[in-house]
């Protein structure tokens, strides 16, 4: 029975040992839904639009290698036209939105913030890397840094600005 006993913790230690000797990922993750297989990713199957005869003939493009076809999927910009607004023409920002391109830029604009924020959370999670356990934690991980909805949306409402219709806060469900 000692025997078998002192095996078996010779066996966890060995477990152990070997589990300290992983190699950590260098970059957080704190979604952890990849996934493992190398299948197909389901997300990247765009369904083709629809073939439809074009009111005049010499409007279709030049067929080339590798080219766009009018029945190639276009996400983004359906997603723009079914909320109502326009696609960016090739010249610049649309009359319509330099108003609110001038307002937001009023205080100067950062010309690589996305790169800027991207390093700072990067840093930030390597920091608080080992305070989160391998799920999904991605919301508690930002908590300090999330806006309160409900606060906001009472905020702006009690100053007499126009707002949406809001849905209830988590409390108020059942």
């Amino acid at each position: 029975m000692q025997t078998r006993r002192a095996w078996v913790m010779v066996a966890m230690a060995a477990v152990l040992t070997l589990a300290a000797c992983s190699k950590e990922e260098k970059v957080p993750s704190l979604m952890n839904i990849r996934s493992i297989t190398q299948g197909p990713n389901e997300f990247e199957i765009l369904p083709t639009k629809s073939l439809t005869l074009p009111t005049n003939l010499s409007d279709l493009p030049e067929p080339t290698l590798g080219g766009k076809n009018l029945t190639d999927p276009t996400p983004k910009a359906d997603a723009i036209a079914a909320l109502g607004g326009s696609l960016k023409p090739a010249n610049g920002v649309p009359a319509s939105d330099s108003a609110l391109l001038n307002y937001t830029g009023r205080f100067g604009l950062a010309p690589k913030i996305r790169q800027t924020l991207a390093a700072e959370d990067l840093e930030w999670r390597q920091k608080n890397d080992k305070l989160f356990m391998k799920v999904n934690v991605y919301y508690k991980a930002y908590v300090g840094m999330s806006l309160d909805q409900q606060a906001e949306l009472w905020h702006w409402r009690k100053m007499g600005a126009k707002t949406p219709s809001a849905p209830p806060s988590q409390s108020n469900k059942k």
